[in-house]
């Protein structure tokens, strides 16, 4: 995958990011929204070890407090940016019209058939840079903290199932309709508006409440016996892979079905798909945190854990 030299510059790309955070530049994109992505950077750095939760705060600039999830949305603001228009394909997967299922072979690719650029191969480029890291001796051919914010905005791309959505409409894109009374599309539905009906109808429009509802369902509640299958990973391909077949699946089974171009999509589509959007957003959040915690494992154990990884 490209890199380009522009990653090694350190101190320009923390007043990017400064410029980013305060004045809000960049061109609108389609993700995960702000709020869905800083809510699986957050539940990953409450599940962080020590060793891993002090190699994130190394590598975050000052003004974020060591606050992953301030910085978990920029690889959407900084995209259609000329320097890193290359990043622009890593977002999503298109794959073919209704097979509802991912091949890597097939499907990671840009619109040039150029390999690997897609979310998949972004998740494996940026957990190897970072598998290079150690205190003070980082690997000089790759900016780490970039390397850190690709691979958690991309762990929250890949569960978000319209990211691994059909070709011919870019993932529901072009799907055009209406969720209650206002006018959306069917890939913005899964971005963002679910997340902001359920935070304005259960949570007082304080996704904080939301994010504490989303942790409680799998530190003590109807998640728990699943957590130890979602942290499971003997091999970071096949476990991407998976991650994105799980996506594709849920897209074809409750993104699409039974919703047409022109629809009015509200309490019916918005209840029955919100356990979906609050599980994803969870699993999210703790492979990213099991990710992190192999990577930033202490002496032999991390180079253990990254192998196995």
């Amino acid at each position: 995958m490209r890199e380009p030299t522009a990653l090694k510059r350190m101190s320009l790309h923390f007043f990017a990011f400064f410029l980013v955070l305060s004045f809000g530049y960049g061109p609108r994109v389609e993700a995960w929204s702000k709020e869905g992505h800083a809510m699986t950077c957050k539940i990953a750095q409450d599940l962080l070890e020590p060793e891993a939760s002090q190699a994130v705060q190394m590598l975050l600039p000052d003004y974020v407090d060591g606050d992953l999830s301030a910085l978990c949305v920029w690889p959407d603001q900084v995209r259609h940016w000329y320097r890193y228009r290359w990043t622009s394909p890593l977002h999503f997967i298109d794959t073919p019209d209704k097979a509802c299922n991912f091949n890597y072979k097939r499907d990671c690719h840009d619109t040039h058939g150029v390999k690997d650029m897609c979310v998949a191969g972004a998740i494996q480029n940026f957990t190897n840079q970072l598998s290079h890291y150690r205190h003070g001796t980082s690997d000089r051919r790759h900016n780490m903290t970039e390397a850190l914010l690709f691979l958690a905005h991309f762990m929250g791309d890949i569960h978000q199932p319209m990211h691994v959505g059909f070709t011919s409409d870019a993932g529901g894109n072009t799907i055009e309709l209406r969720w209650f009374r206002h006018k959306s599309n069917l890939h913005h539905v899964w971005d963002r508006e679910i997340i902001l009906t359920a935070a304005a109808d259960y949570y007082g429009k304080d996704t904080s409440l939301l994010q504490q509802d989303i942790e409680g369902n799998f530190t003590d509640g109807i998640w728990t016996d699943d957590l130890s299958s979602w942290r499971d990973c003997d091999n970071l391909s096949t476990c991407v892979n998976k991650y994105a077949a799980e996506s594709i699946n849920i897209a074809c089974n409750w993104g699409y079905k039974g919703v047409e171009a022109g629809d009015t999509l509200s309490d019916e589509y918005f209840d029955s798909r919100l356990p979906l959007v609050m599980k994803r957003i969870a699993q999210g959040g703790v492979r990213l945190a099991m990710i992190l915690n192999r990577i930033f494992a202490d002496g032999e154990e991390q180079e253990d854990s990254v192998a196995a990884t």
